[in-house]
């Protein structure tokens, strides 16, 4: 874990980002197309601990991004290169664009000054979408990443945000992926090693301490 100094000093509200990904209602919500997933993400606190996050960054000036996943009705434009592609178009049900299943899930709370950023294809709110140009427009020094899943999303977009050059924290207990498990092998061996890795508890308070400065 970083020292409470080291961390702070990387939650400068004016270049720090909070990114939730793919916390939308067809996914993490009570009628999810991946009810295992959804479950852990509500169980474990992980979902929970991302809106703390994102009220607290609302709080101290912290700019809020939500990725969302969705496809349209015609699947123009989706990745279909991946068997996950592929059984996604069998789900009963599925991430279409302008249906609740893509809206941000309770208990995450999206302000007026969020901006929400949608992909039709792959696996990261970073590959082929509008968000590095967004963050580097915003002065994004550090990302701070939420959301599901360990397994596939969470991971991929840490590593494309190291490799374009953000410096990357994860909360570990505001992610979550299936089995239950997964998530601390893959923070622990993986994302420890590219990423800073705290709790929320340890953002939450950094945060705080930033808001007292203001």
């Amino acid at each position: 874990m970083p020292s409470y100094e080291a961390l702070s000093a990387l939650l400068d509200p004016a270049t720090t980002v909070l990114l939730t990904v793919e916390c939308q209602q067809g996914v993490v919500g009570p009628d999810s197309a991946l009810p295992e997933l959804a479950k852990e993400a509500r169980s474990s606190g992980a979902l929970a601990n991302a809106a703390r996050l994102v009220a607290a960054a609302h709080e101290s000036g912290v700019q809020v991004v939500h990725a969302v996943a969705e496809r349209r009705p015609d699947g123009r434009g989706a990745s279909r290169n991946a068997r996950l592609f592929r059984a996604a178009e069998r789900l009963p049900v599925r991430q279409l664009s302008g249906t609740a299943a893509v809206r941000v899930a309770p208990p995450v709370e999206v302000a007026e000054e969020d901006l929400v950023v949608r992909r039709l294809h792959g696996l990261s709110p970073l590959a082929g979408t509008d968000l590095d140009a967004l963050l580097r427009n915003l002065g994004c020094r550090t990302l701070v990443v939420t959301g599901v899943s360990a397994n596939v999303a969470v991971p991929n977009t840490v590593f494309d945000a190291v490799n374009l050059g953000y410096t990357a924290v994860v909360p570990g207990d505001a992610i979550a992926g299936v089995p239950s498990e997964y998530t601390p092998a893959m923070i622990r061996n993986t994302l420890a090693l590219v990423a800073t890795v705290a709790t929320t508890d340890e953002v939450l308070a950094c945060l705080k301490r930033h808001r007292r400065r203001a």
